[in-house]
């Protein structure tokens, strides 16, 4: 049983940066929008993810309750070490729900939609960035368990160059994933190209990004990329999501809209995957040189059985559902 919970930990975690990181990135391409389209650009998001935005972060819940009934050491030590970076994503979170709904549903429109924009816009940017900082201090090898000072305990395991980079990495890809799933959306020809542009933009700034990444984890003797050539499967799920890019450009130039957000989750999840596969079964590595292992830390077999059944059971109740939430409202008018 111990892994169907962790497989379905993962599965959350891949699930809530695609959806919920094409949510936030619709924030993050309105960001880098000019003034006269933003306008086209707002109201094109809002159709695609008006009538589920929240519904994304269903996963982000169930990994969190999965890390705190499961594998209570690593929640404790990631809520404990990191918690300004937590704190600061889920006021984004709050933050970024509350602007858009008060601007799309404030019944007066007046100058306060210039001040919920800018909230909306900057927290969907905020939000994944945190996300991925906390992603890169889990694997910085800064959380120091026997920490003296509140610097080194509560502020150096995530402010540094490696996790900010990270950060900054995560943070594109939602933008990429955003523009690829708006180029869909738009109606207009002209719209298309415009979001196709963005995507090709950003997908550069991914790919650029994340070399950074591996060059700042070389520099900090992180050895990212020795592991990810140590691991086999790594290395295949590296190698499909680079011979995925051409196919990827040519979706996106045809304006194919399926093809193209499937070839974007592909290659997403190849690389997140590449990265699960290096560092398995460690989730958190310590400033000691040891790793809070899934496989070790765990819960009792009984807590770990009745948390399967659990997430068992609610999936299909749950995945049903949700899978006909999106087809009701994805369905165009005729």
């Amino acid at each position: 049983m111990l892994y169907v919970v962790i497989t379905f930990f993962f599965l959350s975690v891949l699930l809530y940066l695609l959806l919920g990181g094409a949510d936030f990135g619709a924030g993050i391409v309105e960001l880098f929008t000019s003034r006269k389209n933003q306008e086209q650009t707002r109201r094109i998001a809002y159709r695609a993810i008006g009538p589920v935005w929240e519904a994304n972060h269903m996963w982000l819940i169930i990994a969190i309750v999965i890390l705190f009934v499961g594998f209570p050491r690593i929640y404790s030590i990631m809520s404990t070490h990191l918690h300004i970076p937590l704190l600061l994503m889920l006021m984004g979170i709050t933050a970024r729900g509350t602007a858009f709904v008060f601007r799309n549903y404030d019944a007066v429109k007046d100058h306060m939609q210039d001040l919920y924009n800018r909230i909306f816009i900057y927290s969907s940017f905020i939000t994944p960035l945190f996300l991925g900082i906390i992603a890169g201090a889990m694997l910085s090898t800064r959380i120091d368990l026997q920490a003296s000072s509140f610097q080194e305990a509560y502020l150096f395991p995530w402010l540094n160059i490696f996790s900010i980079s990270v950060g900054f990495f995560t943070v594109s890809i939602c933008g990429f994933l955003a523009a690829v799933f708006l180029v869909g959306e738009a109606e207009k020809e002209r719209e298309k190209q415009r979001f196709a542009r963005k995507a090709f933009w950003l997908n550069g700034i991914t790919v650029a990004l994340g070399a950074w990444v591996f060059l700042i984890a070389e520099w900090e003797n992180h050895s990212l990329l020795q592991l990810l050539l140590n691991h086999p499967i790594s290395l295949i799920a590296i190698g499909l999501a680079t011979v995925s890019q051409p196919a990827l450009w040519y979706f996106l130039q045809q304006r194919k809209a399926l093809l193209s957000r499937l070839a974007a989750g592909f290659q997403v999840s190849m690389i997140l995957g590449a990265l699960g596969f290096a560092y398995f079964p460690n989730i958190i590595l310590l400033a000691d040189g040891t790793g809070l292992s899934l496989l070790s830390t765990a819960a009792p077999e009984a807590t770990l059985r009745a948390l399967g059944l659990a997430l068992l059971l609610g999936s299909l109740f749950i995945l049903p559902a949700l899978f006909f939430l999106f087809c009701i409202f994805t369905k165009k008018e005729k």
